[in-house]
């Protein structure tokens, strides 16, 4: 009887390590941070959609504005769009993400090939991964974020002092969370490409990067990444031209700018490269120095997903910033010089929130900056074990990643400033290029780009400090491997 129910009980205790070795990935380095990154923002468009709700709700009890839907609907195209920004980093992140752990899978998936796994299969059960972090992200952050607004709306009403009645759960909730479900999967199965090229052979290495003659040879990508930048111009130059009639040429240049946008995404591992060679003299000539700085260039998709990150953060805090600016600066121009303060003290305030809800996808383009650098140190562990074994101390060592680190950030820093300087100001132009302004109140109005130097370097600062934090945890947990272990993985 015994020995019947042992071996009935068998399989059952069997196929538990077995659940738990298919769930094994998600241990990998990466995913826990793509979770984190699905639930921020699942959260932000749960709270964009609860704000806009509750103001249209409040406004609603109110008789003198309740009949006027104006408001509730600039505030649901604005929440609309910030999502959909954020969405859209969350994406970007996602898929740079997955593109590094493929190159860390290289030679597991290439002894699957080895022994009959196709590309496809490989493929989709990366997809599979992408799907159920970003639903396990997605779940989390809806159901933390209903919460705090369930204990937030009481709270709202009794310091305001209204009854709004608004019910804080919604089926539109749902939207954000199916949102970054969908993209995250889509994000993995675009970052899971490199498994179409693994070969058999590759079996025999371990992480493998594409070199700069590899990617030279890539030309579907730089087709779409040429189609993608010519439409964004086209946009762009639509939306500065329909901006000298109507405020609406805003929108057309939003979309400009998403598709340039994506272009130079696309395109970043033809862009960074001479970006990353020129900024590489300021470093010297000494060995980590020369070092670093033909690590970052060897393999530009490395450096690449590292950087995009940086870019897309500093462009969109810069971008709103710069936006305000110059609209401060056109209307005080307009009043010969003199600034008014009622108005620039509500400009500020505008400013200052909006900056704030574009500060999470900073802060998403952040975790995937940290993330990115962890999984590239934690992964060359061979090649660093191999630099040592050369005579490079665990000092030189890290003082190389950490130049590596900072030659990409600061790189990524001056692209993005860049960029947030010249979408702040095709924004500003966008808007306010139909509307008439002193002396000759006529329009179209040319409003010139004004930079606000304060957030410009608060930005600078707190990329500087994310990067140096991000890059010394992991570079130490790869100096203190033994350089023969870590010449055996």
């Amino acid at each position: 009887m015994t020995a019947l129910v042992s071996h009935v009980d068998a399989p059952a205790v069997a196929v538990e390590p077995a659940r738990l070795s298919r769930l094994a990935w998600l241990r990998e380095r990466g995913m826990g941070a793509t979770i984190l990154v699905s639930a921020i923002s699942t959260a932000f468009g749960v709270v964009l959609l609860s704000a806009t709700g509750y103001i249209a709700a409040v406004f609603a009890a109110n008789p003198l504005y309740g009949s006027s839907d104006t408001l509730t609907l600039i505030l649901g195209i604005l929440s609309g769009v910030l999502l959909s920004v954020a969405v859209y980093v969350a994406a970007i992140v996602t898929a740079n993400t997955f593109s590094t752990i493929i190159a860390g899978r290289t030679r597991r998936i290439a002894l699957l090939r080895l022994i009959g796994a196709t590309a496809r299969s490989q493929r989709s059960e990366v997809a599979g991964q992408g799907f159920v972090v970003g639903a396990v992200g997605a779940v989390a952050g809806l159901v933390l974020t209903v919460l705090a607004v369930v204990l937030a709306i009481p709270l709202l009403d009794r310091v305001l002092g209204v009854a709004s009645g608004y019910a804080a759960v919604q089926p539109v909730l749902v939207v954000p969370a199916i949102a970054v479900v969908l993209t995250t999967w889509l994000a993995a199965w675009a970052g899971s490409r490199r498994v179409l090229t693994v070969t058999p052979l590759e079996a025999l290495g371990g992480s493998v990067e594409r070199s700069r003659d590899e990617i030279a040879e890539r030309r579907g990508r730089r087709v779409v990444a040429i189609v993608l930048g010519v439409i964004g111009v086209m946009l762009l130059g639509g939306g500065l031209l329909l901006g000298a009639l109507s405020p609406i040429g805003v929108v057309v240049a939003f979309f400009g700018g998403l598709c340039s946008f994506t272009a130079v995404s696309l395109s970043a591992v033809s862009i960074m490269p001479p970006l990353l060679k020129a900024t590489g003299r300021l470093f010297g000539r000494s060995v980590t120095a020369r070092l670093a700085a033909e690590n970052a260039v060897r393999y530009p998709e490395r450096s690449s997903r590292m950087a995009i990150g940086v870019v897309m953060g500093v462009a969109l805090v810069v971008m709103f910033a710069v936006a305000a600016e110059s609209v401060k600066a056109l209307v005080s121009a307009s009043g010969g010089g003199v600034p008014d303060p009622a108005f620039d003290q509500m400009i500020d305030t505008f400013s200052t929130v909006m900056m704030s809800l574009v500060a999470v996808s900073a802060v998403i383009a952040a975790v995937g900056l940290v993330n990115l650098l962890t999984i590239g140190v934690v992964q060359r562990r061979r090649e660093l074990g191999l630099l040592r074994a050369l005579g490079l101390t665990s000092a030189q060592i890290r003082r190389m990643v950490l130049i590596e680190a900072a030659h990409v950030t600061i790189t990524a820093l001056l692209f993005g400033l860049t960029l947030g300087v010249l979408y702040g100001w095709v924004a500003a132009q966008s808007l306010l290029g139909s509307v008439a302004m002193p002396p000759s109140w006529t329009a179209p109005t040319f409003v010139a780009p004004a930079v606000p130097w304060l957030p410009v370097v608060v930005v600078v600062l707190a990329t500087a400090a994310l990067t140096l934090a991000a890059a010394v945890a992991p570079t130490r947990i790869a100096t203190r491997t033994a350089p023969v272990e870590a010449l055996a993985e």
